[in-house]
């Protein structure tokens, strides 16, 4: 019965969830959009390149969208596969790109993936293609009714230290659990973890 309360809840919730992404992107593109500018202008002078990596991952129901990141690394890095799988990934990530990365800066540009509603500000992180595992776990628990997030529980209890099983347990007890105070304790502490760069990796790609 507790565990039927906890759904219905969550259902509830959908709503307005989509409702309060789209004020909140909206609010935060508005304030940020200058400091954003000047990363992008950062990007630019540093190296050879957009200041923007367009990137195709895994969204609601399964459907491929493009999603939008600060591009950290030089314009030969490959494409197509966690920065986590590269032998010498360090060789790749700009100077520029470390700071925007242990920051998480780098994930600015997704407000916009967000008021498109491709994400949410909190979720499931948006996968690409080529990640089967956590991709077969995910399907087999239902995670994917669920848009992906900017951050996600996953991503406040170990980020890039998890296992895939792990993150796929995590995705699925947010799908299962999904409240309004969850997801503003998992916002404050993706705030919390940025500042004290908690779990991050900068060889692996950010919060996948």
């Amino acid at each position: 019965m507790a565990k039927s309360r906890k759904r219905e809840k969550g259902s509830g919730y959908a709503p307005w969830k989509r409702m309060l992404d789209v004020v909140c992107s909206g609010v935060l593109l508005l304030f940020l959009w200058l400091p954003m500018l000047g990363i992008g202008v950062l990007i630019r002078l540093t190296s050879p390149g957009p200041a923007i990596f367009c990137q195709a991952r895994v969204g609601r129901g399964g459907r491929i969208f493009t999603c939008y990141k600060f591009r950290t690394m030089l314009r030969e890095a490959p494409r197509n596969c966690p920065t986590a799988e590269l032998l010498d990934a360090d060789r790749y990530i700009t100077p520029i790109g470390r700071i925007l990365r242990k920051s998480s800066l780098d994930e600015l540009p997704q407000l916009w993936n967000v008021l498109w509603g491709d994400m949410s500000l909190v979720g499931p992180r948006p996968l690409i293609p080529t990640e089967e595992t956590v991709h077969r776990l995910r399907r087999e628990n239902g995670v994917y009714r669920l848009r992906p997030g900017i951050t996600g529980l996953a991503q406040v209890n170990g980020r890039d230290l998890l296992s895939d099983q792990k993150k796929a347990a995590l995705d699925t007890q947010y799908a299962k659990r999904m409240t309004f105070s969850g997801d503003l304790r998992i916002l404050w502490k993706t705030l919390s973890g940025i500042v004290v760069a908690k779990g991050i990796s900068e060889g692996s790609e950010s919060k996948i």
